[in-house]
């Protein structure tokens, strides 16, 4: 987040806290609030961020919960970071978090990775297969960018993309990234 000029972040899909451990870390950043829906990932991340829960700032919070379903305590953010967040997702749902993500929290910045379906091949799985048996989808380069460009004019915002990973020429990277930028039109 740095670079971003952000001073709050949300974690959509927190997992154990891997993100917002670092993030806190983070001196610019004031307020962190992470949302998962897995009881037990929160547990982990409650043990791995205590210290900087029980700081007087309260800059860090934790909230077990959907981030689907827009969420007024889930507004007013800088940024929005899903890391390796909307594969899991039943893709007849993404439509909501589109209309909870850039409609009703817009941030200024979102972060968003997910795998890249085309490295797959370099695992040794086969066109069908997906990394996780809990991913309900895997998108290729193209398809992913097909998507976030969409996102990004429907919403007033600005796309880049990058990669994350070891690069292969043919392949690309295990994960695709993707960073949206409100621009002034759509502010």
């Amino acid at each position: 987040m740095l670079g971003s000029g952000a001073e709050s972040v949300l974690d959509l899909g927190c997992g154990s806290g891997a993100f917002l451990k670092r993030a806190a870390h983070q001196q610019q950043l004031q307020r962190i609030v992470g949302v998962e829906a897995s009881e037990e990932a929160l547990a982990v991340a409650r043990r791995e961020l205590g210290p900087f829960m029980r700081e007087p700032s309260g800059k860090v919070s934790l909230i077990n919960g959907s981030f689907l379903d827009e969420d007024r305590d889930l507004t007013g953010f800088d940024a929005a970071v899903l890391v390796e967040t909307i594969e899991h997702l039943d893709p007849r749902r993404l439509s909501r978090l589109e209309q909870a993500l850039f409609v009703s929290y817009h941030p200024a910045t979102i972060v968003l990775t997910t795998p890249n379906r085309e490295y797959n091949v370099l695992y040794g799985l086969a066109s069908h297969e997906l990394r996780e048996p809990d991913h309900q989808f895997e998108w290729s380069r193209p398809r992913f960018q097909s998507w976030a460009q969409r996102l990004a004019r429907q919403h007033g915002y600005r796309v880049s993309f990058g990669n994350i990973g070891e690069y292969h020429p043919t392949f690309g990277t295990p994960t695709q990234a993707a960073k949206f930028s409100r621009s002034s039109a759509g502010a």
